[in-house]
């Protein structure tokens, strides 16, 4: 009694004025009895109240094509091998309702054009002329793409699905130069009622038109090849027109039980596929089908390299939680030059410099293993900054977006899977968050970006009091509530990754730093988007930051990233810091026994790349030393560091023990970071207990007791 209990409800749900929403909620995917399926149908498409169309139809057969529409509608009919008399009844249907649609959508009738096989199915429903013709017309508006035809746009969007998902399988048809139009023309063009029997068909629709996915097609056809992978690859010495046949035919072999798990295959790849895929490409694809307007869409399309993503898609993919398991969660690789990136940048951006493949081929190689190893690592932290799916971004403009698409096609023919690229690069993230940048986008520089250097030429004419106008409106900006939840959710979310030592960028903490003899360094708590921000003179209650050591703050890890000027004056300290006794090759034991040495602690020092060393940071009075172990009771002292020069240390809210501590000098009224230095340590929080200790001892110009 309780399996029949949906089907009373559903009876009585179409005796009141129901729609697909209460259809599906009362089915759940199942399939349709037969005397009910006319009505659950007309209710999906929401034709149940529609006039009576083929009331207009004056019964005159004169198309040009008359006679051909007529033969084929023969032809097919006797393939299905009905009785006479049915046949007759049938014949005339498939003429009067497709002479009648075309004429009223002024369409011209071809072969093959698929048509035909989508009748057949409706006629199957015994329903009068009229409601036949309402159920096949809004099919055909509502899921068959446009374009269905040779090199039409909607098989090159399904191209990208492939690639997308199995790029080994698609680089292999490539190859053999058999383009999905060859095989799957009549896959789009009647929803598979060519391919499969007639049960399966009407199983398969039912399911169809209770989720109401226009896109569904695109992955049940996805689905058919990539279960059949396996064989598809085994045919690579086969003919070509051998593997189009094994191609166009994979879906005769699908049965009645498998149409229930073949839907819920291709709603799982929905849900692993980019939603730009369906948003972007809606309106080129799918409604009347007499719309004008394709051409240009579909030549852009034919060109895209790989699947392309939408900045709002992956603006809030990056500010949600994830609703399931298996939903896409992006890992984006900037493939600017380091000058534009640190320019100006997302958040949670990995960074790989395009130019680096031309230029520093082994470097690049490098760079490419750390990424793959900060994704896995994101992906292990639960990270809204990290996910399966390489979404890579270029800069928006041709000169350098050419070695962007040449980093991505290097991953595509590693076969790499869920592959994208951000349309229109950084200028349309700029673009996007437009006067919110400020609080969204990571060390933007306007005399720097490129985008706004483009934009504020005037500007920049206008002379000092021009941008220190500027700088007014973009410390006083207001923000709107995606933009706030953005920035909000970004500064909370991207502490879960190991920030630079799996080379993922993360945004400033969300939360007010907690100074350290210094309760007057905090970031700005008036604001809905909280900024990390450097010392300014006026912060310490009317003295002159001159002639003063740096402040010292703990918070949460922020922006681990330089800027130009940053990176020379590390660059300078990197090389100025090899001299002396730096690098020099000491007896472990023998160093640590130093009655010099205030305490050490095992930790693992992080490089930028990615790299981890197993060393000692020890403590001293005035200096903080690293040693890195070389193995045989040996080690090196990498850096000896002034305690006073220390003038943040920060770690991850989600990784605590990945502590980062930062150096720098004043510089005017800020502070001028130099140079950073990262590990990871078992004992973090005792560690930074008494190396704070020790720095704000320095300050004080105090002594230990």
């Amino acid at each position: 009694m309780d399996d029949n209990l949906w089907l009373i409800e559903l009876e009585s749900a179409l005796l009141d004025d129901c729609n697909v929403n209460d259809i599906y909620a009362i089915c759940r995917g199942k399939t349709i009895p037969e005397a009910l399926r006319p009505d659950v149908w007309q209710v999906c498409l929401d034709v149940r109240h529609k006039s009576d169309q083929m009331s207009l139809f004056n019964e005159i057969f004169d198309l040009p094509f008359q006679n051909k529409l007529r033969e084929d509608c023969q032809v097919v009919v006797d393939r299905i091998g009905n009785d006479d008399e049915d046949k007759v009844s049938v014949i005339s249907d498939l003429e009067s309702i497709l002479t009648f649609y075309c004429k009223n959508r002024n369409l011209l009738y071809e072969s093959d054009n698929g048509w035909i096989e989508l009748l057949l199915p409706l006629l199957a429903l015994k329903l009068n002329r009229s409601d036949t013709y309402n159920l096949f017309e809004a099919i055909r508006d509502t899921y068959v793409p446009k374009g269905c035809k040779p090199k039409g746009n909607v098989f090159h969007v399904f191209r990208l699905l492939i690639l997308y998902h199995d790029p080994e399988l698609c680089t292999m048809l490539d190859t053999k130069k058999i383009t999905p139009d060859m095989y799957s023309m009549q896959w789009f063009q009647c929803l598979f009622a060519s391919s499969c029997s007639l049960t399966v068909i009407l199983s398969m629709w039912d399911l169809y038109f209770q989720h109401g996915d226009p896109f569904m097609v695109f992955f049940l056809a996805l689905i058919i090849l990539v279960n059949g992978r396996d064989q598809i690859l085994a045919m690579k010495d086969a003919t070509r027109e051998e593997l189009r046949k094994f191609l166009t035919n994979m879906p005769c072999a699908l049965e009645p039980d498998d149409v229930v798990d073949f839907c819920s295959l291709a709603q799982y790849y929905a849900l692993k596929t980019p939603s730009s895929f369906k948003t972007d490409f809606l309106k080129a694809l799918y409604g009347s089908q007499s719309d004008k307007g394709q051409n240009n869409e579909s030549c852009s399309v034919s060109q895209a390299l790989c699947l392309p993503v939408s900045v709002y898609e992956l603006v809030e993919n990056s500010s949600m939680e994830l609703t399931a398991p298996d939903a896409v969660r992006f890992f984006l690789v900037d493939c600017r030059p380091a000058d534009q990136y640190n320019a100006g940048h997302l958040s949670t951006a990995f960074h790989l410099d395009c130019n680096l493949m031309l230029q520093e081929p082994v470097a690049f190689s490098t760079a490419v293993q750390g990424l793959l190893n900060a994704q896995r690592q994101a992906i292990e932290a639960n990270s809204n900054a990290g996910g399966e799916h390489l979404c890579f971004m270029g800069s928006g403009r041709m000169e350098e977006d050419q070695y962007t698409h040449m980093v991505v096609a290097s991953f595509l023919q590693k076969n790499t899977q869920y592959v994208s690229l951000l349309t229109g690069g950084y200028m349309a993230i700029h673009d996007y968050f437009g006067d919110q940048m400020a609080d969204c986008l990571e060390d933007h520089d306007v005399k720097r970006c490129i985008v706004c250097s483009k934009n504020n030429v005037e500007l920049r004419n206008t002379g000092r009091s021009g941008q220190t106008q500027l700088s007014q409106r973009d410390s006083q900006r207001p923000t709107s509530d995606i933009f706030s939840r953005f920035s909000a959710v970004m500064k909370l979310k991207s502490a879960e990754v190991k920030d630079k030592l799996f080379d993922i960028i993360t945004n400033p903490s969300n939360g007010v730093g907690t100074a350290v003899n210094n309760p007057q360094v905090v970031s700005d708590g008036g604001s809905s988007a909280l900024q990390d921000r450097h010392v300014s003179a006026n912060d310490r209650s009317g003295k002159r930051y001159r002639n003063v050591a740096p402040v010292f703050s703990i918070d949460d890890d922020n922006d681990d990233h330089y800027n130009d000027h940053e990176m020379k004056d590390s660059n300078d300290l990197a090389s100025s810091k090899l001299a002396g006794d730096t690098k020099e090759i000491v007896n472990l034991t023998q160093y640590l026994k130093s009655p010099d040495i205030i305490n050490a602690f095992r930790c693992q020092e992080v490089h930028m790349n990615g790299y981890m060393y197993d060393s000692h940071l020890i403590i001293t009075a005035s200096l903080l030393i690293v040693l890195r172990e070389l193995g045989r009771g040996q080690a090196q002292i990498i850096v000896r560091r002034p305690l006073s020069s220390i003038v943040k240390i920060t770690a991850k809210k989600r990784h605590r023990d990945l502590i980062t501590f930062k150096y720098g000098f004043p510089d005017g009224d800020g502070l001028l970071i130099t140079d950073m230095d990262r590990f990871l340590i078992p004992n973090a929080s005792e560690a930074t207990a008494i190396v704070s200790k020790h720095i704000v001892q320095t300050l004080d110009g105090s002594k230990l007791t």
